[in-house]
């Protein structure tokens, strides 16, 4: 499929910010763990989690209201942009030598600003597409962040690795540099997105002191309307909370796995070069999902990569005791991971009314969130009662399966209307 400017564009911009993602999840919890001495193992996978709870509690409860606000026509891309921004330079800040604690304060604001920013560019894939290239794109969009990211992270781990010998400095300086590296490639790729998108759907502005005060009130009124919207839609209502289970599943394996292997003792090189293999696998397997989702339905595709999920958790949670299973499990994980989102995003586009595409995006980023957080939640209260994050992992299980249980009610629902 040939893609228009603003398609490509857009597409670009997951290349940008999965160079992020993917730091966050290899060789971010590593150099927290560095940085932290003297913590358990337990007390390091409760700290990184407590982490990510608070990013994504922060992100959940500010996206409906912003993102209303942001359906006014010429809103999107400046709240897009305010937090891009943010993001950006919270990520150059954490090159600047600090305590454990002070770093991980950085990194949250770092994250909310990168989550944030990733809500508004969800939210502008009706304004890019239409509802039949929507699958093609959005799953383009992950397929070409996943192997996109790994140029630059390539380089990072070369700086890491073989920058103590080459460049004589210590390792730590050469990760601290590898967050500029990663927030200038993010900016590279951003800034196509910017000079070419144009907002398509849209609210009426209403202009003047009066029309501001009047819009900020009838965002309030409007976030109690998208309720009762979506509680009478009964797909888009279960689908949400499907949503709601078994994204928890995909988000807190990806944020959880470097540290849960860490904390096993699994050596950080093999750690890193595994979830490297993740993105190139990811790459294919996005595609195909994309395509798939044309054959077979985007609904089905979903089922079927929340099933596989519920086997990756099981797997991850018996099985995973070496640097060799890591690497199954990194596998595993790419296969299913980039699928599962992007059909996610794409099916929801298509349920939503376009021109509230940020403030239905807002809500789809609340299930989400409060999903992550409930996640990384759940690890952390396991692992800190069992002092086993084998147990805290397993845990996760729970929620694939409710998630799993909802979508097949959901397919029946589809049935009986057809």
């Amino acid at each position: 499929m040939k893609y228009t400017k603003m398609e490509r564009n857009w597409v670009m911009y997951d290349v940008g910010n999965s160079a992020l993602v993917l730091l966050n999840t290899s060789v971010v919890p590593i150099y927290f763990n560095a940085i932290n001495t003297g913590a358990s193992s337990a007390d390091l996978v409760t700290a990184w989690a407590n982490a990510q709870t608070v990013a994504s509690l922060a992100v959940a409860l500010l996206m409906p209201i912003l993102g209303s606000l942001a359906d006014y026509a010429g809103n999107k891309v400046k709240f897009f942009l305010g937090f891009f921004l943010t993001g950006l330079v919270l990520c150059l800040a954490q090159a600047i030598p600090m305590s454990a604690m002070a770093f991980l304060v950085v990194y949250v604001l770092c994250t909310i600003g990168l989550n944030s920013s990733m809500t508004f560019y969800d939210a502008m894939l009706p304004d890019v597409t239409t509802d039949d290239r929507m699958d093609s794109v959005s799953s383009s969009g992950y397929a070409w962040g996943y192997v996109g990211s790994t140029i630059p992270f390539i380089l990072c781990i070369a700086l890491i690795f073989g920058g103590p010998g080459l460049l004589g400095l210590d390792t730590l300086t050469c990760t601290r540099i590898t967050f500029i590296i990663t927030g200038l490639w993010w900016l590279a790729f951003t800034v196509p997105l910017l000079r070419t998108y144009q907002q398509r759907f849209g609210k009426e502005r209403e202009h003047g002191a009066g029309g501001v005060l009047h819009s900020i009130a009838k965002t309030f009124s409007g976030l109690i309307g998208t309720c009762k919207s979506i509680a009478h839609d009964r797909v888009l209502l279960v689908f949400m909370i499907a949503f709601f289970f078994y994204i928890d599943g995909v988000h807190t394996v990806i944020s959880m796995a470097t540290s849960y292997g860490a904390a096993l003792g699994i050596d950080s090189t093999q750690l890193v070069l595994a979830l490297l293999v993740t993105q190139f696998v990811a790459f294919p397997s996005a595609i195909a999902y994309g395509r798939l989702a044309g054959r077979f339905g985007t609904l089905r595709m979903i089922i079927v990569a929340v099933a596989a999920y519920v086997g990756i958790v099981l797997f991850a949670a018996f099985f995973l005791k070496s640097a060799v299973e890591f690497w199954i499990l990194a596998v595993l994980v790419g296969m299913f991971q980039g699928g599962v989102q992007a059909l996610s995003r794409s099916y929801f586009g298509k349920l939503i009314p376009k021109e509230r595409a940020n403030e239905y995006y807002g809500f789809f980023d609340i299930f989400g969130r409060y999903a992550s957080v409930m996640g990384t939640l759940l690890v952390s209260i396991v692992t800190s009662l069992t002092a086993d994050p084998s147990l805290g992992v397993l845990s996760i299980g729970i929620l694939l399966v409710a998630g799993f249980v909802m979508l097949v009610k959901l397919s029946s629902m589809q049935k009986a209307r057809a």
